[in-house]
């Protein structure tokens, strides 16, 4: 991807990014953020509301973290590609990732977690350890599935005899263990094995969620196994496992698989430049395909409002639970009415952020 091109796409995403981020209602997560929690996402919303008005209001600091992760994804792919055009097209795909679209646009811990694990792994790739530690201990307390994270750390260390890093990421795991803190671990065999893979396609865009599971196991079987595959191999493995026995929030595993994308496209390369040209028509044949359906994906995201309104059903819309406590409270307003009663507590929640409050609860 040309310089230009990039330049041209990078202010029209950032635009993309602020009308998504000002005209989308408040959703469900961040309702429950709001009112329910006390972890850092909840207090950068607190914080951002007090001072900016609007949806807008709920997210500054998230749209900020998304930014972040863009740069710090950019120099970490100039570090892997010889070519700054590969680092731009790599980019340009993390960009356009519904994942990231949408982490940067609504409240969630994950857009928090994002930029220091790429921080992370672009000092540690530089040979500055200084910062190192103190990464770790932000993402210790910001995240507590970054016990994932820590685990990774311990993998890659052993294997490629970093004592350092081995013992770094054994304290913290030793830590996690004494807090009892970390992943919930519960249930029995349920049917959520299958709809992990929903979400990461979701997560992804399904096309390059399938080239995502083909890289990872590519480089299992006869390839470079760099710090970047060690956190998201083990992030992917972890919630394949714990998906057969339980419901998985993908904000747990979002923040470490997504970086992924540089080895994808470096991947791609290395089957695409070993061939002559006149074999490699398919390569981008197939390249193509993918970048279509993944830029249809953003498109669908970004306009999913004016899709929603002129959907025939909205009810079997994927954002239904974002516009509808918004428009039942803008029908029960306009008909003088200041109280709602719902069983679903996270549209109470939604509903209360309107001014509407329960006709029986007190809050």
């Amino acid at each position: 991807m040309k310089r230009q091109h990039f330049l041209l796409a990078l202010p029209l995403y950032v635009l993309a990014v602020l009308y998504l981020a000002i005209t989308t209602p408040i959703s469900p997560h961040e309702a429950k953020l709001l009112y329910a929690s006390h972890d850092i996402a909840a207090v950068l919303i607190q914080w951002s509301r007090e001072y900016v008005p609007g949806f807008i209001g709920l997210r500054v600091f998230f749209i900020f973290f998304g930014f972040l992760s863009i740069w710090f994804f950019y120099e970490l792919s100039r570090r892997h590609f010889e070519k700054r055009e590969d680092a731009y097209l790599a980019t340009f795909i993390f960009m356009l990732m519904p994942g990231i679209i949408t982490a940067s646009t609504m409240a969630n811990i994950g857009i928090v977690v994002l930029p220091l694990v790429l921080l992370f792994v672009l000092l540690y790739e530089k040979g500055e350890m200084v910062w190192l530690p103190f990464i770790m201990l932000a993402l210790f307390f910001v995240h507590e599935a970054s016990i994932i994270f820590f685990v990774a750390l311990l993998f890659y260390g052993i294997t490629h005899k970093d004592k350092k890093l081995t013992i770094a990421a054994s304290a913290f795991l030793l830590a996690f263990i004494y807090l009892a803190k970390g992943i919930n671990i519960g249930g029995r065999p349920s049917g959520h094995f299958a709809e992990i893979f929903g979400l990461y396609a979701t997560l992804f865009s399904p096309l390059v969620f399938l080239y995502f599971f083909y890289t990872m196991y590519r480089i299992l079987l006869r390839g470079e196994r760099g710090l970047i595959w060690y956190i998201s191999f083990t992030a992917f493995t972890f919630s394949l496992v714990l998906s057969i026995r339980q419901r998985i929030y993908l904000t747990d595993f979002a923040p470490y698989v997504l970086a992924a994308v540089v080895l994808m496209l470096d991947q791609f390369n290395l089957s695409l430049r070993v061939r002559l040209p006149q074999f490699q028509k398919w390569y981008r044949r197939g390249f193509y395909i993918v970048m279509a359906f993944l830029l249809l994906s953003a498109l669908i995201i970004i306009f999913h409002k004016t899709l929603y309104l002129i959907s025939s059903d909205p009810e079997k819309h994927f954002a239904k639970r974002i516009y509808r406590p918004y428009y039942l409270a803008k029908e029960l307003k306009a008909k003088g009415i200041n109280c709602y009663d719902t069983e679903n507590v996270r549209e109470r929640y939604q509903l209360r952020y309107y001014g509407l409050r329960s006709c029986q609860i007190e809050w």
